[in-house]
């Protein structure tokens, strides 16, 4: 492979290295799969391109041409002139997923899902790294500069990553720049000419046999460059750790990240959504906060973190909204009108410090908060968000809410939406499949008003559509997730909710998710303690004059309000009927289980009282006959990967003993030596490339390269100096090999030179039998652990990545003579290095 090939290769592999490190900060981690091959074919037309006489800008702005095509034709298709050339709409798609990924970056904490903004984000990042630093160490020959945008990589990685990047990464992106400075040390190196070890010397006249069939590798100057890599690694690592001044860096910095499963240390997710099932699976049911109020209904006490109006089709999320400063009193809720009976209860919330979120849980609707703190108000949603890194991490304040009681003829004679909300909160996304719309008017048939269809759909879902609580299905909110619980019927309450107001849209029903937690559980003091497996998800409706209104489709989550249900009495007084003081009226200190509940969920703590009888208890289905396929493949792939140096030497070994064995002359061809360079041509990994242009039999060749191998296998690696019969000596001496062995060497190494130097070549037989012979010899004088490895991991492996890159340059050399065949007349060539 010529320099800058190598270059070019070690510039890909730098750039992809340094990507790794965004790895924890998205899950799941597909996206980098495509990034490597989206930065493959990017270096591939720098390559390409760079063979013919062309400037350099040029170089650059192909491959830039070719990355904006690869980003329009993976993310803005359908957008895109013919499906592949960006024009003015697919510029625009993709703008405007790189502003929904700046959104979803400063709303999600690591690890954030991979929306489409985030994945267009990441990949356009790493195509732009991976160009820069193409064009600096590749295209413009300087290395050393390359590193910037590659630690721009890793500190965008360690940034977004609170300061608390692991170690690894960073190694992993430090490795990576090493290993193209390296390259482009030895490229410069190479110019001077042939670098030569301290133990080598040449044999005048003598071809260079050893280097023929090894590569001629100069040894020396790259194990100082690792020597001196690996040094100065160490130093960058050593250095900070044991300077107090540089703690909280980027590499040894702790951020206030969220802890592990089960863990100690914090909570922090932007959007509970995050992680909002793994709370749900959580093996303890730790307490995130504490309250006490004087709520008359404790049972409807949820807690309200944000709500998510906007589906897009991919996922829920909150709108965009502005701030302001949180007003002493709360503006009255939008559409609550003065026909419906509202009461004012006041409670004292305690957040423990493990608890570390952006937004203020608050029951809905809140008319009042006090807190100490830098808060923003939002009135849309009616949610208080931290400003400048507050959290709820210890917070303690006081709120005073509304407990709403509408009735279910309130509900039921209610008007139209304004216009302006209705066509807000009732749009739907053009992908989302028929069948959710289906469903809902199927469900909702014979229903009389908006109320009515409200009410089949929660029943739908919690009692009489079959459906079952499961916290380990598959989470996701998109359309395809939507049609997969329809299909499936099984899910936890982020399905149940997105998938009810979903459906509520396509009725034309104003609808949003609330995302919080649930009641809780009542203590012995009075108290109410919440915990981790009481985040929960519902829908909000709205109905003009009452407001937003809360339903709860999940079965065996919540409380259903009592304006769904049908054994409520309504209509006979002006005022509803106020829950009764007493036992009931309290917060139960501990839940009650009913009768239908699963095991699963009966240890977990998750079987609460439901108002909607007939629950269908969750089924389990089994693993999915593809994923057991998936995960079986790629077992295959894992465990098949190390044996791939075993089973190509196997087959090499097979290969050459059968042209050895005297029954199959096979001749090729030797190609005459460069000129100026006597018998000294090599080619590396081809053979050999003696002076004198002629024929001599493959199989005696082949013998040689496998007792060479063999040979490096055991440890002596090949020289380039050395003619065959000085390369026999050298290999009986460092192997040790008895005097049987010693004999089959020295009678291959002669046979070589009498097919190299012979005026007629003859056959020589017995040669395989010759290289079994030193074989074993070689594994007889040869320690366990060597053994083992020249079986496991033999060191002549290598030859496949070095063929790869010969087959690879042959590729290159003929786009050349093509591209001269049809490049514009009078276009000027760009002079070599050598000529300056």
């Amino acid at each position: 492979m010529s320099g800058r090939g190598r270059l070019a290769l070690c510039a890909f592999a730098a750039t992809l290295m340094a990507a790794a490190s965004m790895l924890p900060l998205v899950e799941p981690a597909g996206w980098i799969l495509q990034a490597a091959f989206l930065l493959a074919v990017q270096s591939g037309t720098g390559a390409l391109v760079r063979r013919a006489p062309v400037p350099r800008v040029l170089v650059v702005a192909a491959q830039a041409l070719v990355t904006l095509v690869l980003l329009t034709v993976v993310f803005a298709r359908q957008q895109a002139m013919a499906g592949l050339l960006p024009g003015p709409e697919a510029v625009q798609r993709l703008s405007h997923l790189l502003t929904s990924g700046a959104e979803d970056v400063g709303r999600y904490a690591a690890p954030a899902p991979v929306t489409d903004g985030i994945r267009l984000m990441l990949i356009g990042g790493v195509l732009l790294v991976g160009l820069a630093v193409d064009a600096l160490a590749v295209t413009f020959r300087s290395a050393a500069p390359a590193g910037l945008p590659l630690l721009a990589l890793y500190s965008v990685a360690a940034g977004l990553s609170g300061g608390g990047a692991d170690w690894l990464w960073f190694l992993l992106a430090a490795g990576g720049y090493l290993l193209l400075l390296l390259a482009e040390g030895r490229d410069r190196l190479s110019q001077w000419g042939r670098v030569f070890s301290g133990a080598a010397t040449r044999t005048p006249g003598g071809p260079a046999l050893g280097a023929a069939l090894a590569g001629g590798r100069p040894t020396a100057p790259v194990r100082t460059g690792r020597r001196i890599g690996a040094l100065a690694l160490g130093v960058a690592l050593v250095v900070p750790a044991a300077l107090p001044a540089l703690e909280g860096g980027m590499l040894f910095g702790t951020g206030t990240g969220s802890a592990g499963k089960g863990g100690g240390g914090t909570i922090s997710a932007v959007n509970p959504l995050v992680s909002l099932q793994d709370n749900l699976n959580q093996p303890e049911n730790r307490q995130v906060m504490s309250y006490r109020t004087n709520s008359g209904a404790p049972q409807d006490f949820y807690l309200r973190i944000l709500a998510l109006d906007q589906f897009n089709g991919s996922e829920w999320r909150p709108s965009t909204r502005r701030l302001k400063d949180v007003p002493k009193r709360l503006p009255a809720p939008a559409g609550l009108g003065p026909d419906v009976a509202v009461t004012e209860v006041t409670s004292n919330i305690s957040a423990s410090r493990s608890y570390q979120q952006t937004y203020l849980p608050l029951p809905y609707p809140a008319t009042e908060v006090g807190i100490d703190g830098r808060w923003r108000y939002e009135p849309e949603g009616r949610t208080l968000v931290g400003d400048r890194g507050e959290t709820t991490r210890g917070a303690q304040y006081r709120v005073s809410s509304l407990l709403v009681e509408p009735t279910a003829e309130q509900l039921a004679a209610a008007g139209p939406a304004p216009a302006e909300l209705r066509r807000e909160y009732t749009r739907v996304p053009g992908s989302l499949p028929k069948i959710v719309e289906e469903t809902a008017d199927r469900v909702t048939q014979g229903a009389a008003n908006d109320y009515e269809r409200a009410v089949k759909l929660q029943d739908y879902f919690a009692s009489n559509g079959g459906f079952s609580y499961n916290t380990s299905v598959n989470s996701g909110t998109g359309s395809s997730a939507i049609t997969r619980f329809l299909k499936e019927k099984q899910g936890f309450c982020v399905h149940f909710s997105f998938t009810m107001a979903a459906m509520a849209r396509t009725l034309g029903i104003p609808a949003r998710v609330a995302v919080g937690f649930t009641p809780g559980t009542g203590q012995p003091d009075g108290s109410v303690s919440v915990g981790l497996r009481d985040a929960h998800a519902w829908p909000e409706l709205y109905f003009e004059g009452v407001g937003w209104t809360r339903f709860e489709p999940t079965p065996t989550r919540g409380t259903t309000p009592p304006y769904t249900q049908q054994n409520v009495p309504t209509g006979d007084t002006d005022m509803p009927a106020l829950p009764e003081k007493g036992a009931s009226a309290a917060p139960s200190t501990a839940p009650s289980v009913p009768d239908g509940c699963p095991a699963q969920m009966r240890k977990q703590g998750e079987c609460g009282s439901s108002a909607a009888p007939g629950v269908t208890p969750p089924t389990d289905s089994g693993t999915p006959t593809g994923t057991v396929v998936g995960v079986a493949l790629l077992a295959v792939v894992v465990l098949a990967l190390p044996l791939l140096p075993l089973l190509w030497r196997l087959r090499a070994r097979r290969r050459r003993l059968s042209l050895s064995d005297g029954r199959t002359p096979v001749r090729d061809r030797i190609a005459p030596a460069p000129t100026g360079q006597g018998t000294s041509g090599t080619h590396r990994g081809r053979g050999i490339e003696p002076g004198p242009p002629g024929y001599v039999t493959a199989g005696t060749l082949a013998a040689w390269q496998e007792i060479t191998d063999t040979a490096w296998d055991h440890g002596i690696e090949p020289d380039d100096s050395r003619t065959p019969r000085k390369a026999a000596d050298r290999v009986v001496r460092l192997g040790q090999l008895d005097p049987d062995a010693a004999a089959a060497v020295h009678r291959v190494a002669g046979a070589v030179e009498q097919v190299l130097y012979a005026p007629e070549p003859r056959v020589s037989t017995g040669l395989a039998e010759d290289v079994s012979t030193v074989r074993a010899g070689l594994r007889a004088s040869a320690g366990r652990m060597t053994r083992i490895r020249a079986v496991v991991a033999p060191r002549s492996a290598v030859r496949v990545i070095w063929a790869a890159a010969d087959r690879w340059a042959v590729f290159t050399d003929r786009c050349t003579a093509l591209w001269g065949r049809v490049r514009w007349a009078g276009w000027p060539r760009r002079p070599s290095r050598q000529q300056g």
